[in-house]
């Protein structure tokens, strides 16, 4: 045949590393206890029935008032998605930023915030030619769907020696050198950092005075930030500025997958005219409306509450464990960053916090996240804040595991099979 998929398909694709997903290392078998892939452990906030189960449009309890409609599934869902836009609108119009209202002509709703990641970069990035500012340490989607799009990557650390804040000035001098950067993508809260991107720095890189581009300000956690935290409303005043957010995290509701773009109408516009007709099925819009109504909100504003006291109990607790080191970044999230030290030295090791995460899985059950090979996070964890019962579990279980690393019960790796496990482990994209 003369097929050849290696001259067929295109280069950038080929050289792609599979990236893996949270489940891809450990399973919810029932028992397990999933503290990384920063959901929300209290579940929905969705006003449910004690079993959370829904029979063809109706409740089984009086007390929800969550329907789906079964009936209108042979129906394709509305392309438009007004009622939804308007319900984010009505949410992120706080008039802390700005007095101008947005409106539904400021949003793309999509497939989570992956689906905007990857139309902006379809938008504004021609293949081959284009490039995007990431700030590592950071979310992997901006890199994979850049590689997916052929576009190049221009990498400004954030800096870890202050809570690893943002570094416009860094930023602006490539925007300066280079007019081929197109996008600036920030995360805040950062994941894995939990820090939040300051309004001023934010501020420095749109008043760029000859880059054409566009700054996307990731805040898919911001609703554990202090309240006014979110830029959403911000992108009334400038038409360079993408906000985008999500609800799996604080309103717990990742198995919708349900993203928004708030943009200025031009490049909402864009995107909108990009996307495939019908991207949000009507489950998933219908979930979303449901979840954004005042009684349903509560939910999720007390859901909020129980992970912020729980975050708090884990940042007075943990350090009272021998082998914790520093928390490090910021506290504005559902997860921690922290470190695990050596024993005697006190210095951050990946070799401890390799074998502290893979022996909470295997063993015991509790499952984390390993970020120690990205740039300032050395020998540390990403810990998502769990139910008080999780967290009670995960401190006993973390305070044993420990106790058995420093007393020389796990035997020590090899440095190129400890270096591969390393890399295996910080390769999920979560």
């Amino acid at each position: 045949m003369p097929f050849n998929i290696s001259t067929c398909a295109r280069p950038n694709i080929l050289a792609l590393e599979p990236y893996r997903c949270a489940r891809d290392d450990y399973k919810d078998n029932g028992t397990n206890i999933l503290l990384d892939a920063n959901e929300n452990a209290y579940g929905p906030g969705l006003d449910l029935s004690a079993d959370g189960k829904l029979i063809n449009g109706e409740s089984e309890s009086n007390d929800s008032k969550i329907t789906i409609d079964l009936l209108g599934l042979n129906r394709y869902p509305d392309p438009h998605q007004h009622e939804l836009k308007q319900l984010l609108c009505d949410l992120r119009n706080t008039h802390v930023h700005t007095q101008k209202s947005i409106t539904p002509e400021n949003l793309f709703v999509g497939v989570g915030s992956d689906e905007a990641i990857d139309a902006l970069l379809r938008a504004f990035c021609a293949p081959g030619v284009d490039k995007i500012i990431t700030c590592p340490p950071t979310y992997g989607m901006y890199a994979v769907s850049a590689q997916v799009n052929d576009v190049g990557i221009v990498k400004v650390p954030l800096d870890a020696s202050n809570d690893f804040a943002a570094q416009p000035d860094k930023i602006n001098a490539k925007l300066s050198e280079d007019s081929k950067i197109k996008m600036v993508y920030l995360c805040s809260p950062g994941n894995p950092t939990a820090s939040l991107v300051r309004k001023e720095d934010v501020r420095s890189i749109l008043e760029h005075p000859t880059w054409n581009g566009v700054v996307v300000l990731d805040e898919a956690y911001i609703d554990f930030a202090p309240e006014g935290s979110s830029l959403a409303e911000w992108v009334a005043e400038w038409p360079n500025l993408v906000v985008m957010q999500t609800l799996s995290k604080a309103f717990g509701l990742a198995g919708i997958r349900l993203g928004a773009a708030f943009a200025s109408p031009e490049i909402a516009g864009l995107l909108n005219n990009m996307k495939a007709p019908y991207n949000i099925p009507n489950p998933t819009s219908q979930l979303a409306i449901q979840a954004l109504q005042p009684r349903n909100l509560e939910v999720m504003y007390r859901h909020r509450e129980q992970i912020i006291s729980q975050r708090d109990r884990l940042l007075k607790e943990m350090p009272l464990i021998p082998g914790v080191g520093r928390f490090l970044g910021g506290q504005a999230s559902n997860f921690l960053l922290v470190e695990m030290v050596e024993k005697g030295t006190g210095k951050a090791s990946n070799e401890v916090a390799l074998q502290v995460y893979e022996r909470l899985a295997e063993t015991r059950g509790v499952v984390v996240r390993f970020r120690g090979k990205e740039p300032g996070c050395l020998g540390c964890l990403r810990v998502t804040v769990g139910t008080e019962k999780e967290v009670t579990r995960f401190l006993e279980e973390m305070r044993d595991v420990l106790d058995e690393v420093f007393a020389g019960k796990i035997s020590k790796l090899s440095k190129g099979v400890e270096e591969e496990r390393e890399r295996e482990a910080s390769g999920v994209v979560a």
